[in-house]
């Protein structure tokens, strides 16, 4: 009985252990497109979204209120994943907003490397239309601000969860930044998918070249 059982712990746990995560990779590989061909941004003739993983965030012109906001972003998922290659943040700000702005960034310097955060100055008809490309059910309030940052891929697509157990139809179109629990409990997760996403991806170009 004794050497059943240190067989079975040696052969058979194992395999059954990899059938577990390699059914998860499997179900939970690829975050779902909610909505195609987002309107690029561009500045100085340059495309800012195309072939990046884009952290998008509207700001809006109360950036003193939204300080709060911005370090959550900044703590809880920019300094996990911003050395990773390819990744961005990008916040719209209303133009007027530049000193604010740059008060901001000096605060959240303080605490790591601001590299890779853009901020992107733009009139309120091009943030209010940029928004809307994104087609979700959310809005914007009247500073052209909201507190949901989105996850924007290479390809200009909008990507979120269809099946999130707290919205009533399921789409989780974008992440509540008030809130560190939705950022550590499904931002964390939804960026690493992502990221692991493009990493598989690359590395089977890589293979497929080999050959």
């Amino acid at each position: 009985m004794k050497k059943t059982f240190v067989l079975v712990t040696l052969f058979v746990l194992p395999v059954v252990i990899y059938i577990f995560f390699a059914s998860g990779v499997y179900n939970f590989g690829k975050l779902p497109v909610l909505t195609e061909n987002v309107e690029e941004i561009g500045i100085r003739g340059e495309e800012v979204l195309a072939n990046k993983i884009t952290i998008l965030g509207f700001l809006g012109d109360n950036i003193e209120v939204k300080k709060g906001n911005a370090f959550n972003l900044n703590q809880k998922i920019y300094k996990r994943f911003y050395k990773f290659n390819d990744f961005q943040f990008v916040m719209m700000v209303p133009k007027g907003a530049e000193k604010k702005v740059g008060e901001l960034k000096k605060e959240l310097g303080n605490l790591v490397d601001m590299q890779k955060w853009n901020f992107v100055f733009s009139e309120e008809p091009t943030i209010r239309k940029f928004f809307e490309s994104l087609d979700t059910k959310l809005t914007l309030d009247e500073n052209l601000g909201t507190p949901y940052v989105f996850i924007i891929d290479k390809e200009g697509s909008l990507r979120g969860r269809d099946d999130d157990e707290d919205e009533d139809d399921g789409t989780k179109f974008g992440f509540n930044t008030a809130s560190v629990a939705d950022l550590n409990n499904k931002m964390v997760d939804d960026v690493k998918i992502i990221l692991a996403e493009y990493r598989l991806a690359l590395k089977k170009n890589n293979a497929d070249r080999r050959k």
